[in-house]
């Protein structure tokens, strides 16, 4: 999973512990690891939700401010699936 370079810091801090992706299907799965320099993050969790679910808390979660902010750069692709993917960061040994 890639992650612009502002959300970063707060990923590897656990501060944003979640991020909502606007695919066409799913590019991570449940216990996959991404590499997320110096370290990994772990999928934790995989769920197709809808677009409505998508609340204030949960931009927060993600690292936006708000709705408008996290909907601005959800979309990677054609797709028009809305995924909430759940990680923790796992810094090496």
């Amino acid at each position: 999973m890639m992650f612009a370079q502002r959300l970063r810091e707060p990923v590897r801090s656990g501060e944003v512990t979640c991020s909502v992706r606007i695919w066409q299907k799913p590019r991570v799965k449940a216990g996959g690891r991404y590499p997320l320099a110096p370290g990994e993050i772990e999928v934790t969790a995989l769920r197709e939700i809808a677009l409505e679910d998508i609340t204030p808390a949960l931009a927060r979660r993600s690292g936006f401010l708000g709705v408008v902010d996290l909907l601005k750069v959800a979309k990677h692709g054609p797709g028009d699936r809305v995924f909430l993917v759940e990680f923790v960061y796992h810094a090496p040994d």
